[in-house]
């Protein structure tokens, strides 16, 4: 790990996302609450907050820091793409007042809201994939603001 005894605290913020692609059945049962496992979006923002809190335990070099608060929201993309699935897009926001940054915390929250998808619908759409997983922008730190283009 890297030493960060010497940096300001200051506060610090990062926006993460990640996007699920499924068939439209399945997103179809995702709204009308059809999924055996229970409310599917419920669960992931809890998994997804519970991911970005468990950072330090997946990512080796990542320093434990007390999170300020995690967000996570959906968007739901119903219209097919070429390859006729549709998507659910996940943004993870992460804050936090220390000498660190909180990309890490968005980007794992992301990750872990995308697999609790997947795991909670894999009995209907085995087929599901998630990627697009980026850091949207960061702010806060000496390296200042960063907004992803696009």
């Amino acid at each position: 790990m890297v030493d960060i005894s010497a940096k300001d605290s200051t506060e610090r913020l990062a926006t993460a996302q990640a996007r699920v692609f499924l068939l439209p059945e399945t997103l179809e049962k995702i709204q009308r609450g059809k999924i055996a496992k229970g409310d599917v979006l419920a669960v992931a923002q809890v998994a997804g907050v519970m991911g970005a809190k468990k950072t330090p335990d997946l990512i080796p070099m990542c320093h434990p820091i007390l999170l300020s608060s995690v967000d996570i929201a959906f968007k739901e993309e119903p219209q097919p793409d070429p390859t006729g699935r549709c998507s659910i897009i996940i943004t993870a926001t992460a804050k936090t007042t220390g000498p660190t940054g909180v990309e890490m915390e968005a980007m794992t929250a992301a990750t872990v809201a995308a697999l609790t998808i997947y795991d909670m619908c894999k009995a209907v759409d085995r087929g599901m994939s998630f990627s697009e997983v980026c850091l949207l922008s960061k702010s806060g730190g000496k390296s200042g603001t960063y907004t992803r283009e696009g």
